[in-house]
C-alpha cells in the first residue's frame, strides 16, 4: 500500500510498506519529486532490489564483524577475510555512502604502496562477498565493489617454480623418512595439509587411487588440527599404481591411521614439514624460493604437457573453479598461435614430402 499526500506546510509526503510490512515515508517540495520517489522504492521492493534504509546507515565495521560470525571458515581463511575487511578506509563510514570510487580509490593505492596484484584481488575478493551479502541481505541495494578493476599480474608474480624430473628424483633420494610425504606431493599435487591429513583409508590400491578428505592446519604442534579440506577440494586423485602401492604398503593396520608423522609421532604440519623440505633443498642446492608447494605445480605442469585440458587439472588439483587454474597456470598451457604454428608445420612438413618424392621421380 502507498500513497501521496500533501502536508499543511505544503510539502509533500509519500508512504509505502515493505515487504515485511513496515512503514517508510519521505518528503519533497514537489508531488512529482514524491511520485519519483515512490516510483522508484516501489520497483525496488518488486524486483527483489529493495534495501532496508535504516539498515544501511550502520558502519562497515559493524556489518563486516555480524557476516563475519555468520561464516564456517577454516581460520586461515577467517584469517585472511580479517586482514582484507580491515585494510579499507572506511571501515566507521555507513555502508550505505560508500561508493564505487570509494573502493576503486582503495584498490589504486594499495598498488601505488607497493601490495601484489595477486594480494589486492584477494583482498577485494572478500571485500566484494562482504557487499555482495550486504545485498543479499537488504542491508544495501547495490554492490559498489561490482566493477572495480584491480591491477594485472606482472611476469614476476605468474613465475611458478618447477622442478625438473632430476631435480624431484635427487628430492626424493635426499628425504630420507619424508620420501613418501614428498612423493605425495610431486605425484598426486595434494597440498601440504592435506598430504599431512592422508589416512591408510584414502589409498585405494584397486582404483589406483588416493581421496582427499581432510587436512591438517596449523604452524607448531600445540595449533595443529585437523579440518575439512578447502571449499571445494575434497576430491579423489587418479595416481600410478606405483605410487598407492608405496602409500599402501605404509599403511597401518586401522583405516583411520595417518599415514605420516613425524620421528616424534606428531603430525605434520606447515613448520615442521617446512622444516623437512628446507633440509632437502639444502642437500640439493636448490633456490629458496622453491617451497614444498613448487612440487603441485611440478605435478600441474606435467598434467598440462600431457595434455590433459583446464577442467581435468581443476579437478586433480581441486581447485573451486575453472578460472582459479588458469589464473595460476594458464601460461603453461599452448597458445592459439602455438597450435596454429605446430599445425601448419606438420602440414607442409607433409606437402614439402611429397614435393621432394615426385621431384626424385622426374
Amino acid at each position: 500500500m502507498s500513497s501521496i499526500k500533501q502536508r499543511p506546510n505544503g510539502v509533500w509526503r509519500a508512504r509505502y510498506r515493505d515487504q515485511n510490512g513496515k512503514e517508510h515515508s519521505a518528503h519533497r517540495k514537489t508531488k512529482r519529486e514524491a511520485q519519483r520517489w515512490l516510483d522508484e522504492q516501489t520497483a525496488a521492493v518488486v524486483t527483489g532490489q529493495w534495501a532496508d534504509p535504516a539498515a544501511g546507515r550502520v558502519s562497515w565495521d559493524e556489518w563486516v564483524s555480524s557476516w563475519m560470525a555468520m561464516q564456517v571458515w577454516a581460520p586461515g581463511t577467517h584469517s585472511a577475510a580479517l586482514t582484507a575487511v580491515e585494510s579499507v578506509p572506511w571501515r566507521r563510514r555507513s555502508i550505505r555512502d560508500i561508493k564505487q570510487a570509494d573502493v576503486q580509490s582503495w584498490v589504486t593505492v594499495e598498488r601505488d604502496r607497493g601490495l601484489a596484484a595477486s594480494t589486492i584481488r584477494t583482498r577485494l575478493n572478500y571485500v566484494q562477498m562482504a557487499f555482495r551479502a550486504a545485498v543479499d541481505n537488504q542491508v544495501i541495494a547495490r554492490n559498489p565493489a561490482l566493477r572495480v578493476k584491480t591491477p594485472r599480474k606482472q611476469k614476476a608474480e605468474m613465475a611458478i617454480k618447477i622442478l625438473t624430473s632430476d631435480q624431484v628424483a635427487a628430492a626424493l633420494e635426499a628425504a630420507g623418512e619424508f620420501r613418501l610425504f614428498v612423493a605425495v606431493c610431486a605425484f598426486a599435487g595434494l597440498r601440504l595439509g592435506e598430504a599431512a591429513g592422508l589416512q591408510a583409508g584414502d589409498i585405494d590400491v584397486d582404483r589406483g587411487t588416493i581421496a582427499v578428505r581432510r587436512q591438517v592446519q596449523g604452524t607448531s604442534v600445540p595449533s595443529t588440527k585437523v579440518a575439512p579440506p578447502k571449499a571445494g577440494s575434497e576430491r579423489e586423485v587418479f595416481v600410478p599404481r606405483e605410487l598407492v602401492e608405496m602409500l599402501a604398503r605404509e599403511a597401518r593396520v586401522s583405516s583411520d591411521a595417518f599415514l605420516f608423522r613425524t620421528p616424534r609421532g606428531h603430525l605434520y604440519n606447515r613448520n615442521n614439514a617446512g622444516h623437512e623440505w628446507r633440509k632437502v633443498r639444502e642437500a640439493l642446492g636448490l633456490d629458496e624460493g622453491i617451497t614444498l608447494h613448487a612440487l603441485r605445480h611440478t605435478f600441474a605442469s606435467n598434467l598440462i604437457a600431457s595434455g590433459c585440458d583446464v577442467v581435468t587439472v581443476q579437478r586433480a588439483l581441486g581447485h573451486s573453479q575453472p578460472s582459479i587454474t588458469l589464473d595460476v597456470y594458464s601460461h603453461l598451457w599452448p597458445s592459439a598461435e602455438d597450435k596454429t604454428r605446430s599445425a601448419t608445420a606438420t602440414f607442409m612438413g607433409e606437402v614439402l614430402g611429397i614435393a621432394d618424392s615426385l621431384r626424385t621421380r622426374d
